[in-house]
């Protein structure tokens, strides 16, 4: 059932809240990706440059990670690859307007958990960031590298 999908509410390891990074050019997509993971409980920082993503994830600690690809010169590649150097468990999840299977084959390949088409439903949005950021909480938990 849809509705399963939407709970709980921001998954809180101990008394943190996921921090969740977005990454996209394109301002109507960002603020509805905002919109989609604030309500419902996430910590949501907005970059509306690939060059700002990157700032952001020098200076700050996210969880999860959105970037859109940008065009077919896959302008988020960046993003991605700087995510994924500081911290190889990391989810970031790949959108796109246009999907392309060299881009789509280097995003997996540098260590996307996805790539997925735009405008993404909002029930698979949340999937991803909570079946992500839950595994990652569960592994540091445990203790595992």
């Amino acid at each position: 059932m849809a509705s399963d999908v939407f709970a709980p509410r921001g998954m809180d390891f101990g008394t943190r809240v996921t921090r969740i990074l977005l990454v996209d050019e394109d301002a109507g997509d960002l603020r509805i990706l905002r919109l989609i993971l604030e309500g419902q409980g996430f910590e949501v920082s907005t970059c509306p440059t690939y060059e700002a993503g990157l700032q952001c994830l020098e200076t700050e600690p996210f969880d999860f990670v959105v970037v859109s690809q940008g065009s077919r010169a896959f302008e988020g590649r960046k993003v991605l690859d700087r995510a994924t150097q500081w911290d190889r468990h990391r989810p970031v999840l790949v959108v796109t307007r246009c999907i392309d299977m060299h881009c789509y084959l280097e995003a997996m390949q540098m260590g996307a958990i996805d790539y997925l088409e735009k405008p993404v439903p909002p029930a698979d949005l949340l999937r991803f960031v909570r079946a992500h950021t839950q595994f990652n909480g569960l592994r540091m938990q445990s203790g595992a590298a």
